[in-house]
Protein backbone atom coordinates (compact mmCIF):
# COMPACT_ATOMS: atom_id res chain seq x y z
CA UNK A 1 0.00 0.00 0.00
CA UNK A 2 1.45 3.38 -0.55
CA UNK A 3 1.48 5.51 2.40
CA UNK A 4 -0.08 9.11 2.49
CA UNK A 5 1.06 11.94 1.43
CA UNK A 6 2.34 14.29 4.48
CA UNK A 7 1.27 17.70 4.24
CA UNK A 8 3.16 20.13 6.13
CA UNK A 9 1.14 22.95 7.60
CA UNK A 10 3.26 25.95 8.43
CA UNK A 11 1.80 29.34 10.31
CA UNK A 12 0.52 31.93 8.13
CA UNK A 13 1.81 34.92 10.18
CA UNK A 14 5.25 33.94 10.34
CA UNK A 15 7.38 35.42 7.22
CA UNK A 16 10.86 35.21 6.15
CA UNK A 17 13.25 37.60 6.87
CA UNK A 18 13.86 38.71 3.42
CA UNK A 19 9.86 39.27 2.78
CA UNK A 20 10.41 41.92 5.89
CA UNK A 21 12.96 43.43 5.20
CA UNK A 22 11.45 43.71 1.25
CA UNK A 23 8.50 45.15 2.83
CA UNK A 24 10.32 48.04 4.92
CA UNK A 25 12.33 49.12 1.84
CA UNK A 26 9.16 49.24 -0.36
CA UNK A 27 7.50 51.79 2.77
CA UNK A 28 10.86 53.82 3.10
CA UNK A 29 10.98 54.34 -0.51
CA UNK A 30 7.43 54.82 -0.83
CA UNK A 31 8.04 57.52 1.85
CA UNK A 32 10.75 59.20 0.38
CA UNK A 33 8.91 59.36 -2.82
CA UNK A 34 6.02 60.76 -1.02
CA UNK A 35 7.71 63.58 1.23
CA UNK A 36 9.98 64.75 -1.72
CA UNK A 37 7.04 64.84 -3.92
CA UNK A 38 5.57 67.25 -0.81
CA UNK A 39 8.24 68.87 -0.21
CA UNK A 40 8.85 69.52 -3.98
CA UNK A 41 5.20 70.84 -4.02
CA UNK A 42 5.57 72.91 -1.10
CA UNK A 43 8.60 75.06 -2.27
CA UNK A 44 6.39 75.71 -5.57
CA UNK A 45 3.72 76.73 -3.53
CA UNK A 46 6.22 79.04 -1.88
CA UNK A 47 8.06 80.11 -5.32
CA UNK A 48 5.32 80.46 -7.61
CA UNK A 49 3.68 83.76 -6.72
CA UNK A 50 7.32 85.54 -6.84
CA UNK A 51 8.03 84.49 -10.21
CA UNK A 52 7.78 86.99 -13.30
CA UNK A 53 4.37 86.82 -14.95
CA UNK A 54 4.24 85.52 -18.74
CA UNK A 55 3.40 89.13 -20.05
CA UNK A 56 6.70 90.29 -18.05
CA UNK A 57 8.55 87.34 -19.59
CA UNK A 58 7.20 88.51 -23.28
CA UNK A 59 8.38 92.09 -22.71
CA UNK A 60 11.97 92.03 -22.43
CA UNK A 61 13.63 95.58 -23.18
CA UNK A 62 17.72 94.91 -24.18
CA UNK A 63 20.07 96.85 -22.81
CA UNK A 64 21.17 99.57 -25.86
CA UNK A 65 23.75 102.21 -25.56
CA UNK A 66 22.55 105.48 -24.90
CA UNK A 67 22.76 107.68 -28.38
CA UNK A 68 22.96 110.99 -28.47
CA UNK A 69 21.31 113.45 -31.85
CA UNK A 70 22.22 116.97 -32.97
CA UNK A 71 19.28 119.13 -33.54
CA UNK A 72 19.31 117.76 -37.08
CA UNK A 73 18.68 114.30 -36.10
CA UNK A 74 22.01 112.74 -37.06
CA UNK A 75 24.03 110.32 -34.30
CA UNK A 76 27.07 112.11 -32.65
CA UNK A 77 27.91 109.67 -30.36
CA UNK A 78 27.30 106.14 -28.48
CA UNK A 79 28.07 105.84 -24.71
CA UNK A 80 28.01 102.37 -23.26
CA UNK A 81 29.67 99.08 -24.00
CA UNK A 82 26.36 96.81 -24.47
CA UNK A 83 24.62 96.78 -27.89
CA UNK A 84 22.40 93.87 -27.89
CA UNK A 85 20.03 93.37 -31.24
CA UNK A 86 17.54 91.30 -31.40
CA UNK A 87 17.87 88.01 -34.16
CA UNK A 88 15.34 85.28 -35.24
CA UNK A 89 16.52 82.45 -34.81
CA UNK A 90 16.67 81.96 -38.84
CA UNK A 91 19.25 85.18 -39.23
CA UNK A 92 21.63 83.01 -37.10
CA UNK A 93 24.28 80.85 -39.10
CA UNK A 94 23.70 76.94 -38.34
CA UNK A 95 27.50 76.49 -37.64
CA UNK A 96 27.30 79.31 -34.67
CA UNK A 97 24.05 77.46 -33.44
CA UNK A 98 25.89 74.08 -33.19
CA UNK A 99 28.86 75.76 -31.62
CA UNK A 100 26.54 77.29 -28.86
CA UNK A 101 24.44 74.23 -28.52
CA UNK A 102 27.77 72.16 -28.04
CA UNK A 103 29.45 74.31 -25.75
CA UNK A 104 26.32 75.26 -23.49
CA UNK A 105 23.61 72.60 -23.70
CA UNK A 106 23.71 70.34 -26.07
CA UNK A 107 20.48 68.30 -25.16
CA UNK A 108 18.63 71.80 -26.16
CA UNK A 109 15.87 70.78 -28.26
CA UNK A 110 15.62 67.59 -26.12
CA UNK A 111 14.62 68.76 -22.67
CA UNK A 112 11.44 71.00 -21.30
CA UNK A 113 13.85 73.53 -20.23
CA UNK A 114 15.63 72.01 -17.92
CA UNK A 115 17.93 69.06 -17.94
CA UNK A 116 17.78 66.73 -15.53
CA UNK A 117 20.80 64.57 -16.43
CA UNK A 118 23.00 67.59 -16.69
CA UNK A 119 21.39 68.96 -13.01
CA UNK A 120 22.32 64.63 -11.86
CA UNK A 121 25.45 64.70 -13.27
CA UNK A 122 26.55 68.37 -11.62
CA UNK A 123 25.07 67.54 -8.35
CA UNK A 124 26.84 63.93 -8.33
CA UNK A 125 30.31 66.07 -8.85
CA UNK A 126 29.56 68.16 -6.41
CA UNK A 127 29.16 65.80 -3.70
CA UNK A 128 31.83 63.81 -4.65
CA UNK A 129 34.47 66.62 -4.95
CA UNK A 130 32.76 69.17 -2.26
CA UNK A 131 33.22 71.60 -5.51
CA UNK A 132 30.92 73.36 -8.01
CA UNK A 133 32.94 71.90 -10.50
CA UNK A 134 30.39 71.73 -13.56
CA UNK A 135 27.15 72.89 -14.24
CA UNK A 136 23.89 71.99 -14.94
CA UNK A 137 22.24 74.83 -16.29
CA UNK A 138 20.75 75.21 -19.39
CA UNK A 139 20.59 78.12 -21.68
CA UNK A 140 16.91 78.05 -20.67
CA UNK A 141 17.67 78.90 -17.54
CA UNK A 142 20.76 80.97 -18.17
CA UNK A 143 18.13 83.62 -19.59
CA UNK A 144 15.28 82.95 -16.73
CA UNK A 145 18.89 83.78 -14.12
CA UNK A 146 20.25 86.46 -16.66
CA UNK A 147 16.58 88.59 -17.55
CA UNK A 148 14.85 87.91 -14.41
CA UNK A 149 16.14 86.27 -11.59
CA UNK A 150 19.34 87.62 -8.87
CA UNK A 151 22.76 86.29 -9.08
CA UNK A 152 22.87 84.85 -5.65
CA UNK A 153 23.72 81.68 -5.18
CA UNK A 154 20.90 79.76 -3.11
CA UNK A 155 19.18 76.79 -3.37
CA UNK A 156 15.69 78.76 -3.08
CA UNK A 157 16.67 80.97 -6.45
CA UNK A 158 18.14 77.93 -8.01
CA UNK A 159 14.39 76.18 -7.59
CA UNK A 160 13.25 79.76 -8.94
CA UNK A 161 15.45 79.55 -11.97
CA UNK A 162 14.06 75.87 -12.97
CA UNK A 163 10.15 76.67 -12.30
CA UNK A 164 10.97 79.78 -14.51
CA UNK A 165 13.10 78.00 -17.46
CA UNK A 166 10.03 75.61 -17.50
CA UNK A 167 7.69 78.31 -17.83
CA UNK A 168 9.78 79.95 -20.72
CA UNK A 169 9.71 77.05 -22.15
CA UNK A 170 6.19 76.52 -21.92
CA UNK A 171 4.31 79.58 -22.21
CA UNK A 172 6.69 81.16 -25.32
Amino acid sequence: MNEPELIEITDETETPKSNRLGRFLFKAVFASILLGSAGLAAIYVYISPTLPSVQSLKDIRYQVPLRVYSADNKLMAEFGEKRRLPLRYEQIPENMVHAILGAEDDRFFEHPGVDYHGLLRAVKVMIATGKKAQGGSTITMQVARNFFLSSEKTFMRKFSEILLAIRIEHEL
